[in-house]
């Protein structure tokens, strides 16, 4: 694809991505040349069974692998010839990852772990409080704003972690079932918040869950074949 198609909306391109691991005397290969496009302003479901490699096919899109194989492009720009300093700022700035477990920082408060990558990104301090006062309210968790993580329930822990994927404002929203440990009426009310920053601030997310209910709100559905991803 030209230079030109690329600049026209994509925010997120897996070009002929291929990842292999060596397993004692064998090699395992979990992708194999699989494709991708996510436009600004899209929302994908990854749906897929356990195994089929969507948790690597995330961590390469998001930049903490490198393939085997392939190129991966934020916007324009292909990570692949970056340097590691380089690709640090790009997962910095330009990508969001919500993870399966919530991985915030035990001695900083909600508010505090949702203005630190916003801090670091050159951010004041008084325009990353009041951004990160904002997401966490809109995550119904104005009340919680100074408790440390292990004040708060695993859901509300898993709600700051979606706030703070989203400090920044990334152009990618990367997420491995964002949702999976919400009780069904907070999930609800979640992802309709999480699509609706997405929307608003014109971000690309593709999000695994294996939640077909919510996979049907979302803009398409891809799964993991052979390798490759398909539409589901």
């Amino acid at each position: 694809m030209s230079e030109a198609n690329l600049r026209s909306g994509y925010a997120l391109r897996l070009d002929g991505i291929t990842r292999r691991f060596r397993s004692g005397e064998e090699t395992l290969e979990i992708l194999s040349g699989a494709d991708f496009d996510l436009v600004a302003g899209e929302i994908v479901a990854l749906v897929a069974p356990s195994g089929t490699g969507k948790s690597t096919l995330l961590h390469l899109a998001g930049l903490l692998e490198a393939p085997s194989e392939g190129a991966v492009y934020i916007g324009d720009r292909a990570a692949s010839g970056l340097g590691q300093a380089a690709r640090t700022a790009m997962r910095r700035d330009e990508i969001g990852f919500v993870y399966q477990f919530h991985h915030l920082l035990g001695e900083f408060t909600a508010c505090e772990n949702v203005m630190l990558p916003q801090l670091i990104a050159g951010v004041s301090r008084k325009d990353a409080r009041m951004r990160a006062e904002d997401l966490l309210t809109r995550f119904g968790l104005s009340h919680r704003l100074n408790s440390l993580p292990g004040r708060l329930s695993g859901g509300e822990q898993q709600r700051t972690a979606i706030a703070r994927a989203l400090a920044n404002r990334p152009r990618v929203l990367l997420a491995d079932e964002p949702t999976g440990n919400l009780d069904v009426r907070t999930s609800d009310l979640v992802f309709d918040e999480l699509l609706r920053i997405v929307r608003e601030e014109g971000a690309a997310a593709l999000i695994a869950t294996h939640n077909d209910i919510l996979a049907a709100r979302m803009d398409r559905t891809v799964t993991l074949r052979d390798g490759k991803l398909v539409a589901f």
